[in-house]
């Protein structure tokens, strides 16, 4: 037994005499972007190095919020994720659970197209995407045209395919056998047994949303549908570079994300295994 328990401790050592590297490496560009929101833009390309954090930060804001008006499109941002990470939830939600519960015709086939389209960029997609939504249907710089044209996820339906085939069908036979509506079985069976899995989900849409740029850089023009990442990009221009209120955007984009998966990286950690592992 204690063999045992020595052999672990050693085991434990070795993986975090590699993994505490590997995490200073990973977090010292961000410690960096903080310091550097916090400096005049000239301080920032000294060829001194600091290391701690100076006394401008409220400064570069005021900057960043002249330019851009910086709370506004974190307004937009928040609106077009939260909006966003509900309704792809709910649509691949149905897509899995449809591909997971259900025998049809062509079931086969429908996986091999999902499947394939995970295998395209986005690149290919997005140039008939924008010329279908702004051109064929006149829906630029709506809130319609940022949230809904991105939302079938691919890899999200095979996520929820996964966890809702994992599920005992008896569980579901003995509802129908009660009487209980399809719709009902979907929302209040099987929506709350794949809560790990919906959490997990629901952060990777949401950082997907809170960070894409191109699609809102492309369908909107109008400054006040602008969202905060399109906002940091205007920044940077021809003959100047406002290097201060970038680094200031990019902390107050960058914290709450990290704040919200070490509060929800266990459910985080459980909806991976849950919806990946059969």
């Amino acid at each position: 037994m204690r063999s045992k328990s020595s052999s672990t401790l050693r085991r434990s050592i070795a993986l975090h005499a590699v993994l505490v590297p590997l995490a200073i490496v990973w977090l010292f560009p961000i410690w960096m972007m903080v310091v550097f929101s916090t400096m005049p833009e000239n301080a920032i390309f000294s060829p001194n190095i600091h290391l701690i954090p100076s006394d401008r930060f409220w400064e570069n804001f005021l900057i960043l919020q002249a330019d851009t008006d910086f709370l506004r499109t974190i307004f937009v941002s928040v609106v077009v994720a939260l909006v966003y990470t509900v309704l792809s939830v709910l649509l691949t939600s149905m897509a899995g659970w449809a591909l997971a519960r259900y025998s049809f015709a062509g079931k086969g086939l429908v996986l091999l197209i999902i499947l394939g389209t995970l295998t395209l960029p986005y690149f290919v997609v997005v140039i008939p995407q924008f010329i279908m939504v702004a051109r064929d249907f006149g829906l630029a710089n709506t809130w319609f045209a940022l949230i809904v044209p991105p939302l079938f996820n691919s890899l999200g339906v095979l996520f929820m395919r996964q966890s809702f085939s994992m599920m005992p069908s008896e569980l579901f036979d003995a509802a129908r056998v009660e009487g209980v509506r399809e719709w009902r079985i979907f929302l209040f069976v099987g929506m709350p047994l794949a809560r790990p899995t919906l959490a997990a989900l629901s952060i990777i849409l949401f950082l997907a949303s809170w960070n894409n740029y191109l699609w809102p850089l492309l369908i909107n023009n109008r400054p006040d549908m602008m969202t905060a990442p399109v906002a940091l990009g205007s920044l940077i221009g021809l003959t100047k570079v406002s290097w201060g209120g970038i680094m200031v955007g990019a902390v107050l984009l960058t914290a709450p994300m990290i704040a919200v998966f070490i509060l929800l990286q266990r459910h985080f950690i459980a909806g991976i295994a849950a919806g990946a592992v059969k």
